[in-house]
């Protein structure tokens, strides 16, 4: 049975390094994703003069609860969302003058609604050219707290922003949500923050943090469960037997879910406390599929979709719209390029089998997004020919996930 180690999530790798930097002490980070967008977030972190000390498999973080240790600082967030959202909060907290900017393609992505209740909460934040994207600005003199209203609507990561944010405030905050995507995420937050000692709860649509800042703690980082989500396929489309060390029942991260949707499709799932096999059974069956809460995973599904028996419809991911590129339209572009009939909506999409039809090879275009690669490279497992002009865009998440593929692939 192949089993294979997943790099360490990446979501939960930014969290930790807020936290970290935020914390009372130094902080030892167990396993943390080494990948562009990480390393961005540490070297972001150092160019705010915290101390941040990397091995291999383990980092170090001197943490700052007053802040910054610099008065002024330009940051480049590179492609990193969770670097060009959450550091400017946590850089508000502090006093200083902080400017931070970032790549072509994540200046594109919105970041309104989080400037937004910043500025509610009294943050001296600028946006020097696009109204709620970056180049930004912020003057900070600490946040006092309160009560703020957000729409998640869009990303999530606004959402967890704010409640990194609220223990170092002076009040703490109560944050009242309208809309909110990609609930696990959340989850994920709440769990972090509690580990490394806030206070924090949830009623109904509120978020109540208290104040007081965050412990210094050794925290290890689970593998990355959409990554994952890449090799369960692959064991789904091919027949093939894969295991995941590390994502079991007691994983934080909700897009571990997608397996309960290969579940449904038709292969065998197993899922222990301390990891999760699939199991292609030969075929997989078509379905209608809400994806709103793991809609980082709806790349994987429309990528193996052409391989069901049955229409695959993913419902309600309009947010994807908004991610690295506009993933439903690049989803569809791409399976059209192979010969699939494929339609879309504002938030939906829907891929139909070909039938005996047999698909055609051709080059995928990543638009720069590593999700977008390495979902296809799925489908390459069952047509010969499909080739990237971008591979190596794979960094961003997973610099080596090419030859890890292509190692399990042998081992079948």
């Amino acid at each position: 049975m192949p089993v294979v180690d997943i790099p360490g999530s990446k979501s939960i790798t930014a969290r930790a390094l807020f936290l970290a930097a935020a914390a009372d002490g130094v902080t030892t980070l167990v396993r943390p994703l080494s990948s562009d967008d990480t390393e961005g977030f540490a070297e972001g972190l150092a160019r705010l003069g915290y101390r941040v000390g990397r091995s291999p498999d383990a980092w170090r973080i001197d943490g700052r609860p007053e802040g910054p240790a610099v008065g002024e600082a330009d940051v480049y967030c590179r492609d990193g969302a969770t670097t060009a959202r959450f550091l400017p909060t946590l850089a508000a907290a502090g006093h200083g003058t902080f400017r931070f900017d970032a790549s072509a393609q994540m200046r594109r992505r919105p970041l309104g609604p989080l400037s937004r209740a910043l500025r509610d909460l009294g943050v001296d934040l600028r946006h020097e050219q696009a109204e709620g994207h970056h180049p930004l600005t912020v003057a900070a003199s600490g946040v006092e707290g309160g009560e703020v209203t957000l729409d998640a609507g869009q990303s999530s990561q606004y959402l967890t922003a704010l409640l990194l944010l609220g223990p170092l405030t002076s009040k703490g905050l109560r944050i009242t949500v309208t809309d909110l995507v990609s609930a696990p995420y959340v989850e994920i937050t709440l769990a972090m923050m509690r580990a490394f000692g806030a206070e924090v709860r949830r009623e109904g649509n509120v978020f109540v943090v208290a104040p007081g800042g965050y412990r210094a703690t050794t925290y290890a980082i689970e593998p990355d469960a959409s990554t994952a989500s890449y090799f369960f396929a692959a064991a789904a489309v091919t027949g093939g037997e894969v295991t995941v060390r590390g994502l079991g029942t007691e994983a934080l991260q909700g897009d571990l879910a997608f397996v309960d949707v290969l579940r449904r499709m038709g292969a065998e799932v197993s899922t222990g406390p301390d990891a999760t096999t699939v199991r292609g059974t030969g075929a997989l069956h078509g379905l209608t599929v809400t994806m709103r809460d793991i809609s980082d995973t709806m790349p994987t599904l429309a990528a193996i979709a052409p391989f069901a028996s049955g229409p695959v419809r993913i419902e309600d991911v309009g947010n994807t719209r908004v991610k690295e590129c506009d993933r439903l339209e690049a989803c569809a572009e791409n399976l059209r390029r192979l010969g699939v009939k494929v339609s879309t909506g504002p938030d939906w999409i829907e891929i139909t089998p070909g039938g005996r039809t047999p698909m055609a090879g051709a080059e995928i275009t990543s638009y720069g997004d590593h999700r977008i690669v390495m979902s296809f490279a799925v489908t390459g497992l069952r047509v010969p020919g499909i080739s990237f002009d971008d591979p190596g865009c794979v960094r961003k998440t997973y610099p080596g996930f090419h030859e890890e593929f292509g190692a399990l692939n042998a081992r079948w």
